[in-house]
């Protein structure tokens, strides 16, 4: 297992991480390099993992009430009133098997259950992405919907992680 370093992402990391992003479709959406500097703009968490000094992976995740044109973000927008939402996440082929995602993933939960009452996101239900679905069941995420996307083309599962009411 490789050492990985989790830290804040840096524009200069955006061509790597706009690579990773299309070498990861169609789990993940396409997307531009302006979009990746949009998503520095407008994202509360936009972390790489660093593996010897190389970018191995990504996690993108936004609060409600941005102008972001995702099917699956407003859906997440008109069900609940607050929630933070995991937009995508990319481990490169050398890094996975090797925590990254799963650190990635810890660390943005215990940032949320701070000031959200839920972590949300989706997994692709066609074309099936299992891999994606148990890492997520394995999390606690529990599907709360469904919907399909790209005019029919995909469908995905809408997934919330709820944290117990702090009383």
């Amino acid at each position: 297992m490789a050492y990985f370093h989790l830290r804040a992402v840096e524009t200069n990391d955006l061509p790597r991480v706009l690579d990773l992003n299309q070498s990861a479709l169609p789990h993940v959406n396409s997307v531009t390099l302006a979009d990746m500097e949009r998503f520095v703009e407008i994202a509360s968490y936009f972390h790489v993992a660093e593996i010897d000094g190389l970018v191995a992976g990504f996690l993108i995740a936004l609060n409600p009430g941005h102008d972001y044109a995702s099917d699956n973000y407003r859906w997440f927008n008109t069900t609940y009133d607050d929630f933070f939402y995991i937009d995508r996440i990319v481990i490169g082929d050398d890094a996975r098997g090797q925590g990254v995602g799963s650190a990635l993933y810890q660390q943005v939960i215990l940032i949320a259950s701070a000031f959200a009452p839920r972590v949300t996101c989706e997994v692709n239900s066609r074309p099936p992405n299992p891999l994606s679905m148990a890492f997520h069941e394995r999390f606690g995420f529990k599907t709360v919907g469904t919907q399909q996307t790209e005019g029919g083309a995909k469908e995905v599962t809408l997934l919330s992680l709820d944290f117990k009411s702090k009383d």
